[in-house]
């Protein structure tokens, strides 16, 4: 007989070529699933709480699976971050109802975009060092992420070529935050995000920020729901999926 569980764990993206298994890549779920399947001796699969891209981070994920009963859940914590390699960590592991679901039953996800200023040589693959010419203006730059809150359909930050059914998010939360002279951080949270979403919008705010764009700009690309004509999408090393909320655990 098995049980359900949630896994609530983080990783550092650098080395995996996204959440999702690929034919050949290195990526998370493939890494998980086979420590679980050594574990148990069997085949043992994971259904995540959304996929990220190539070298993109999580502090907080969640995936759900089904066990045999064979370990309690502390010791299953302790065995399964001694197989999973240092850059994925397990944090806790708990039993839930048959039908709970890792990706359908979340109702907020957040992430956070880090960007620093000047060199950081121990932390070249966890953020993004900023690269432009001249400082941005935070202000400008607050403005612009507090005009998408206005809006429920996101086109004009998806991937093109997307396979989307739908553009609608509900975003609660858009801001930048300066965390000290030498780092800011983006801040957003929705029910869901497109593919891409979050980098676009980091690489809109900038454009804002280094006045490369006017805030009309962006104001009619959303009221038209069309692609701005100055997309940036920013580098993958400095996103991460940092928060998800489900009303089954409080």
């Amino acid at each position: 007989m098995t049980r359900r569980y949630f896994i609530r764990l983080a990783y550092n993206g650098a080395a995996y070529c996204g959440w999702q298994i690929q034919p050949s890549d290195p990526t998370v779920q493939a890494t998980i699933e086979a420590a679980l399947s050594t574990m148990y001796n069997a085949s043992i699969q994971v259904v995540g709480c959304g996929r990220t891209d190539t070298a993109v981070h999580a502090s907080e994920y969640y995936l759900h699976t089904d066990l045999p009963e064979r370990f309690s859940a502390d010791n299953l914590v302790y065995k399964l971050n001694n197989l999973l390699p240092k850059d994925v960590r397990v944090y806790t592991i708990q039993e839930m109802d048959a039908k709970d679901h890792a990706r359908f039953d979340a109702v907020a996800r957040s992430y956070t975009y880090k960007m620093v200023f000047g060199k950081d040589p121990f932390r070249q693959h966890t953020v993004y060092r900023y690269d432009q010419s001249g400082i941005p203006d935070l202000d400008l730059m607050n403005e612009a992420a507090a005009l998408l809150l206005e809006y429920k359909e996101f086109l004009p930050f998806c991937k093109t070529h997307a396979d989307n059914d739908t553009y609608k998010c509900a975003l609660t939360v858009s801001e930048w935050i300066s965390i000290n002279d030498n780092e800011w951080h983006y801040k957003v949270t929705s029910d869901r995000f497109l593919r891409g979403m979050v980098r676009l919008i980091v690489g809109m705010t900038l454009n804002i920020g280094l006045k490369r764009i006017e805030l009309i700009d962006v104001k009619t690309a959303m009221d038209k729901q069309e692609r701005l004509q100055r997309a940036w999408s920013v580098p993958a090393q400095g996103l991460y999926l940092s928060s998800i909320k489900y009303p089954q655990l409080g």
